[in-house]
């Protein structure tokens, strides 16, 4: 990552008090006061020769970083994301003595490309400090944009940054960039489904091909019907009407369970389809709790209030510390927790007290849009 190089040009010594004057640097802005306790030129000059870390200790609170946040769409778990980024960069701000100003730089791109171009292009152009994309989709697009740049990027919930092109490898992302994954574990999600329903012959997987961060985990869910004898049935939608078209479509095949992963487009549907499931008998096993919070019978995976915390921390280090995203190891949370939504699950008369213990735990939940 490029550091940019900071200038401090001195002024003549004046007779009369010296007005405040703000200066910038690379990461962020800060004002600066005017010289106080007979300090001398040359310990000025001295202070601003040293090291970028140096000049905070010293000079105290009050740098300024401009912070761009892109969330790819509203569902429940990217809001959920956004609003732990918030009050984590929030919190590290008053312990720091510095200030990210997010306010003016948090955008939603409505799962519209073209619209989140656009927001990447401004971001570029407000010269912010850093820009953390919410979701595939988000990343891909800010990073195209801030490459050039070397803005640094650092996403969060990016199911497989390796297969989306985002990074060189996890450990060693390589560029400007990294982040936090919501990787998931698809044969645990199957261990479920047989676990719950022992003899499930056919699964039907209900994702959005255009979503890079399905694509693996739909094709671990194929190895994994191959290798234990399960006949799958495909089905994908990339608008909330082809979703639906697609749930019915499986309710015909008669399938015996579903699989979606952390699949942005199916989450948004999820309020419209999941009642086609109960009434058909058929459990939606996803990758993400907020599937479970909008009727699906079961969510696996990370807690993404954890996940936007974590992703918060990485970018303040970026910011205030100065760490290099071409070294610093994209970071997988794997909590393996179990969401169950038991109006669901008494509807479609699952008993979900086998799958106690195949998860770091099991948490209960009932319908509703939005994370309290």
């Amino acid at each position: 990552m490029k550091r940019k190089v900071v200038s401090f040009v001195m002024a003549a010594v004046m007779a009369a008090a010296l007005a405040g004057c703000g200066s910038s640097n690379g990461a962020g802005s800060q004002e600066t006061q005017p010289q106080q306790g007979g300090q001398t030129l040359a310990q000025t000059q001295e202070q601003a020769n040293a090291p970028e870390e140096t000049q905070q200790a010293q000079t105290g609170d009050g740098a300024v970083y401009k912070v761009g946040i892109v969330q790819y769409v509203d569902d429940a778990s990217l809001n959920q994301i956004e609003k732990a980024i918030e009050a984590e960069l929030t919190a590290k701000g008053q312990e720091l003595g510095v200030t990210f100003d997010f306010a003016n730089y948090t955008h939603n791109g409505q799962a519209d490309s073209s619209v989140l171009n656009q927001i990447a292009t401004d971001l570029v152009a407000d010269g912010v400090d850093v820009i953390i994309p919410i979701a595939t989709p988000a990343a891909m697009i800010m990073q195209n944009a801030a490459e050039d740049s070397q803005i640094p990027v650092v996403f969060s919930a990016v199911s497989d940054p390796e297969g989306a092109g985002l990074v060189a490898s996890n450990d060693a992302p390589g560029a400007n960039i990294t982040g936090t994954s919501d990787a998931i574990d698809t044969e645990a999600i199957f261990g479920l489904i047989m676990a719950a329903n022992p003899d499930t012959k056919k699964v039907g997987l209900l994702y959005d091909k255009s979503q890079a961060g399905s694509i693996q985990s739909i094709a671990d869910a194929k190895a994994y019907c191959d290798a234990n004898g399960i006949t799958y049935v495909e089905k994908t939608g990339t608008t909330s009407a082809e979703v639906q078209a697609a749930a019915d479509a499986l309710v015909a095949e008669q399938v015996d369970a579903v699989f979606t992963p952390q699949d942005n487009t199916i989450m948004t549907a999820e309020l419209a389809i999941f009642e086609k499931f109960i009434d058909a008998k058929i459990p939606h096993y996803t990758g993400a709790d907020s599937f479970a919070l909008n009727g699906a019978f079961c969510g696996f995976g990370v807690n993404y209030e954890n996940l936007g915390t974590v992703t918060a921390d990485m970018a303040v280090d970026v910011l205030v510390n100065g760490a290099d995203t071409s070294t610093m190891a994209v970071k997988t949370l794997s909590d393996g927790i179990i969401t169950i939504n038991t109006e669901t699950a008494e509807a479609i008369g699952i008993d979900y007290s086998v799958l106690e213990g195949m998860g770091s735990e099991l948490i209960e939940i009932v319908t509703a849009q939005e994370f309290e």
